[in-house]
C-alpha cells in the first residue's frame, strides 16, 4: 500500500463511530447524551479557566488541571478497551503497512471524537488563564498543539503497549472496574476541593512548581513563563514537552513493529504443554482438607476470576477504607466509623449462590444431607474471613492511630468482629431464603424481576445484622457511661470476637436446613441470568 493512508484511517474512524450508532437507537441517545453533557461541561470549565485570568494562583491551577488531564489520558485505554475500536492496532495486521506512516495516521485520526475537542477546550482556555502579551499567546497556540498531541500519543502509545491485556480476560476485569475507579476519583476530587475551600489555592503551588517542568503541563507553563519575561525557561519546558512527543512516538511505532511483525503467543504451542498434572500451590496448601478447603479454594478462585464479583471485592475494600481514613484524616471521625469496613465486607456474604448461576447444579449435586449444606455454608464464610478479619483489623487499626485514640482500641475491634459475625450469619440464611440471579452479561447485577428479592436480601439482612449486635453495642455505650469502665474496656475486644464467633455459628446451623430443602429453589433462582 502506498501514498498517504491519512486521509484513508480518517475516513475508517469515522464509519466505525457512524456504524456503531447505526446498531441501535439506545446507542444513538447514549452517544447524544454524553455528547452533550461534555459539551456543556467543557463550556463551563473553559468559562472558569478565562475567569480564573489574573488570578494570583492561576498558572498553579492549570498546570494541575493538564497533569490530571495528561494522567486520564493515560488511563484511558486501560478502563475503557472500547472506547475507540482504532485502539487495536491489530486489526490492521493483515495490510501492508509501515510503522511511520500508520502512526501518523492514527496520530491524527485520534484527534477525531469527543476527547480530544474536550481536551482542546481545556487547553484552550488554560492558555488565556496564563497568557499576558502577544508573544504569550504565540507561544501559546504551540503549547496547545504538544500539548494534544502529548495525550494523544501517550494513550496510544499505552494502549500499543498493553493491547494483548486489553483484549484479554484481565481487560475486561479492568473495564468493569472502571466505575469503582471513576467512585473513588470523584471521592478524591472532592476531598480535595473541601481541603482548598479551607486553605486556599496558595497550597497548590508546590506541587505547580515540579509539574510544571513535566510533559504535558510544561507546555502550558512555558505560556506563563513567556508572561513573566522568562524567554529561556519557556524555550526549555516547550522542549521538554516536545521531547517527550518524539519519545512516545518512538515507542508508540516499536510496539507496533512488534504487534505487527510478531506471531501470536495463543497459537504457538510450548514444549511440554500437553497435559500436566495438577497440583495445589499458594494459599492452595493451606486450606484445611475435604470438603471446606475445596469450598473455600473455589470461593477465593470466584473472587479472583470472576469480574463482576471482583469488582464488587474491590468496592467493599475500596469504600471500607476511605469512608473511615478521609473522616480521620479530617479530622471529623470517629474510631467507631472503622466499623464501616466490616459491614461493607460483611455484604460479599449476602447471595452467595447466585455468583454461581446455573452451575450451581453441581453443588447441589453434592448436598444430601443438612450436614453437607452446613459444611457448603461454613466453608464460604471462612473464604470471607480469610480476606475481611485481617482487612477490618488493618482499617480500625489505622483509623486509631490517624485519631490517636488508642484506649478505644479494643472497644472499635470488638464491635468489628461483632458485626462482621452478624452479618455472616444474617448472609448464610438471606443466601438460602433470598437467592437471586447476576447476569453474566452487561453492567447489571440483578436479573430482571429480582431487584425485590435483592433489596430484601440486602438491606432486610442488614438491619437484621446491626440488631444482632445490639448486646454489645449496649455494652459498650455502658462501659463509656461509667465512670469505672475505662480498666474494663480491653474486654470489649474478646467479648465481641466471641460474640461474632457465637452468632455465626448459629447463623449457619438456621440456614443449613433451609438450603437442604431449597435446592431446586436456589438452582431456579441463579439461573435466571
Amino acid at each position: 500500500m502506498t501514498g498517504d493512508i491519512t486521509p484513508v484511517v480518517v475516513r475508517l474512524k469515522l464509519s466505525l463511530l457512524r456504524n456503531g450508532l447505526r446498531q441501535s437507537g439506545g446507542r444513538r441517545a447514549a452517544y447524544v447524551a454524553s455528547a452533550i453533557v461534555t459539551f456543556l461541561f467543557a463550556a463551563l470549565q473553559l468559562i472558569g479557566l478565562i475567569a480564573l485570568r489574573g488570578h494570583a494562583h492561576a498558572a498553579s491551577v492549570v498546570v494541575l488541571l493538564v497533569a490530571v488531564l495528561a494522567l486520564g489520558w493515560a488511563v484511558m485505554p486501560l478502563f475503557f478497551p472500547g472506547g475507540d475500536e482504532t485502539l487495536d492496532p491489530t486489526r490492521l495486521v493483515m495490510l501492508p503497512l509501515r510503522p511511520r506512516p500508520m502512526v501518523r495516521a492514527l496520530l491524527v485520526a485520534s484527534l477525531v471524537g469527543i476527547g480530544p475537542l474536550f481536551t482542546l477546550c481545556l487547553l484552550a482556555g488554560s492558555v488565556v488563564s496564563v497568557a499576558h502579551g502577544g508573544a504569550a499567546y504565540a507561544v501559546g497556540v504551540i503549547a496547545v498543539v504538544l500539548a494534544l498531541l502529548v495525550c494523544v500519543a501517550l494513550a496510544r502509545a499505552v494502549a500499543a503497549a498493553n493491547v494483548r491485556l486489553l483484549t484479554s480476560r484481565k481487560g475486561r476485569d479492568l473495564a468493569v472496574l472502571s466505575g469503582l475507579v471513576i467512585a473513588i476519583g470523584a471521592q478524591l476530587v472532592n476531598f480535595g476541593a473541601q481541603r482548598l475551600g479551607s486553605s486556599g489555592l496558595a497550597q497548590l503551588d508546590p506541587a505547580a512548581e515540579v509539574l510544571r517542568w513535566v510533559p504535558p503541563a510544561s507546555a502550558i507553563g512555558a505560556v506563563d513563563s513567556v508572561s513573566e519575561g522568562s524567554y529561556g525557561r519557556a524555550v526549555a519546558q516547550l522542549a521538554l514537552s516536545a521531547g517527550a512527543l518524539v519519545a512516545l512516538l518512538a515507542v508508540w511505532s516499536r510496539h507496533l513493529t512488534r504487534l505487527m511483525t510478531a506471531p501470536d503467543g495463543s497459537t504457538l504451542q510450548t514444549e511440554g504443554s500437553a497435559v500436566r498434572e495438577r497440583t495445589s500451590t499458594g494459599l492452595a496448601r493451606l486450606l484445611p482438607a475435604g470438603r471446606t478447603g475445596t469450598v473455600m479454594e473455589r470461593s477465593l478462585r470466584y473472587i479472583w476470576r470472576d469480574p463482576k464479583t471482583k469488582a464488587a471485592w474491590v468496592t467493599s475494600l475500596a469504600i471500607g477504607l476511605i469512608v473511615p481514613v478521609f473522616n480521620a484524616w479530617q479530622g471529623t471521625g470517629s474510631i467507631y466509623f472503622a466499623c464501616f469496613a466490616a459491614g461493607m465486607l460483611g455484604i460479599q456474604m449476602y447471595n452467595q449462590f447466585g455468583q454461581d448461576t446455573s452451575a450451581f447444579w453441581m453443588v447441589a449435586l453434592t448436598i444430601s444431607t443438612t450436614r453437607d449444606a452446613y459444611v457448603e455454608l461454613r466453608a464460604r464464610a471462612l473464604a470471607l474471613l480469610v480476606i475481611t478479619l485481617p482487612y477490618a483489623t488493618l482499617v480500625t487499626v489505622l483509623t486509631t492511630a490517624m485519631l490517636g485514640d488508642w484506649p478505644t482500641l479494643p472497644e472499635a475491634l470488638g464491635l468489628s468482629f461483632a458485626l462482621l459475625g452478624a452479618m455472616l450469619a444474617t448472609g448464610a440464611w438471606t443466601s438460602a431464603r433470598f437467592p437471586y440471579s447476576i447476569p453474566q452479561e452487561g453492567y447489571k447485577n440483578v436479573a430482571p424481576g429480582q431487584v425485590g428479592l435483592a433489596w430484601v436480601s440486602i438491606f432486610g439482612g442488614m438491619i437484621a445484622a446491626a440488631l444482632l449486635c445490639a448486646p454489645v453495642i449496649v455494652g459498650t455505650i455502658l462501659l463509656n457511661a461509667s465512670e469505672s469502665g475505662d480498666p474494663w474496656s480491653w474486654l470489649m475486644l474478646p467479648a465481641g470476637a466471641a460474640y461474632g464467633a457465637a452468632i455465626t455459628l448459629l447463623g449457619l446451623r438456621l440456614a443449613a436446613p433451609r438450603t437442604a430443602r431449597r435446592l431446586p429453589e436456589i438452582l431456579a433462582a441463579v439461573s435466571r441470568g
